[in-house]
């Protein structure tokens, strides 16, 4: 069976990136497919770690051990497998995130985060995300081996992203790289090379994920964008749960859909004959989404990691990583599946 290599890359969202556990589950379990390259971003980060980390040290059982160790530590249960079960006597996934976004101790952290900053609670604060994040095994998420990582934070001082490679990639970039400026403290990062320290927030702003470093000669041309945020929403949010939502939505968005554009344009002039073939990588993007079950989500699902939630959304992303699978996967290596004008335009 013929190898076929891809780049994942894997956008930030919250708690929504369990959807992301389920996409890599199904894809670790495909043969003849080999993930080459990461590029994640917040939660996509998070993923991306696990699944390098496991990949490894036991190869493909490995990393999905590695993922559903990460998401047991999210959803602090000890066994997903009772959350499973539980699904099938809850509501569904849409009803469960609207009664989360109207309970009173979301909406009094939610009012409470507009108005009080994260450097309020002085000696007492803590980022709730450093007792998973530090237990990474950092040897093997910073290895020069394949598959190649990329993490993405946003400088703050200069609002630009910085995307954290190989060595320079530690507990702190991670962490700045899913750090939400209303929730957390900025993440103080230092350069290797430099010794300079910079201060970050959430990757989401200014690349989720990044896609260029991706591009690189010796990856594959073939990349598959994990996609948690909806790039459309047919309803106009009126209540200011859902106004906030989506503009983070749309803020989150804006950088994968400039280099999207980028994408396209390459490709316009290459099949136009105005730009020689492999002068610029000629990217071939693919995407495993379910905006279905996503516009039915909101922002208080990404904060609260229920556990029933989080194991509906695994269950969704094996799913839609299987119609991928089924639907694009023999494109793999010949031609893309996304309709880059469709998408941008």
């Amino acid at each position: 069976m013929a190898v076929r290599r891809i780049n994942l890359a894997l956008q930030g969202g919250g708690a929504h990136g369990a959807f992301t556990w389920g996409v890599l589950d199904r894809l670790l379990e495909e043969p003849g497919l080999e993930i080459a390259g990461i590029s994640g971003t917040s939660a996509g980060a998070l993923n991306g770690a696990a699944l390098k980390a496991g990949l490894l040290a036991g190869g493909a059982e490995g990393a999905r051990a590695n993922l559903d160790w990460l998401w047991q530590q999210v959803g602090a249960v000890g066994d997903m497998r009772l959350t499973t079960w539980m699904a099938a006597f809850t509501p569904g996934a849409g009803a469960m995130a609207r009664a989360l976004e109207y309970n009173m101790p979301f909406s009094l952290s939610d009012a409470a985060s507009r108005v009080v900053s994260p450097y309020a609670y002085g000696p007492f604060y803590r980022n709730p995300l450093e007792r998973i994040v530090a237990r990474f095994d950092y040897d093997r998420v910073c290895h020069h081996s394949a598959p190649a990582f990329f993490v993405s934070a946003t400088n703050v001082r200069t609002g630009k992203v910085k995307v954290f490679e190989g060595d320079a990639i530690s507990t702190g970039a991670i962490l700045a790289s899913a750090c939400l400026p209303t929730l957390f403290q900025a993440v103080e990062v230092s350069d290797p090379d430099t010794g300079a320290t910079e201060a970050y927030w959430d990757g989401g702003y200014t690349g989720n994920p990044a896609l260029f470093p991706l591009f690189a000669p010796e990856l594959p041309e073939d990349i598959v964008v994990v996609s948690i945020n909806p790039l459309v929403r047919a309803e106009v949010p009126v209540t200011p749960q859902e106004i906030h939502n989506r503009i983070n939505e749309i803020s989150f968005n804006a950088s994968l859909l400039r280099e999207l554009r980028s994408i396209a344009m390459v490709r316009d002039l290459i099949d136009d004959g105005r730009l020689e073939r492999g002068t610029m990588k000629d990217v071939k993007l693919h995407m495993i989404a379910d905006d279905g079950l996503m516009t039915q989500l909101g922002v208080a699902s990404k904060m609260v990691p229920s556990p029933v939630l989080l194991a509906e959304l695994k269950s969704a992303g094996r799913a839609a990583a299987g119609r991928f699978l089924h639907e694009a996967g023999p494109a793999l290596g010949h031609e893309g599946t996304v309709d880059l004008h469709g998408v941008c335009d």
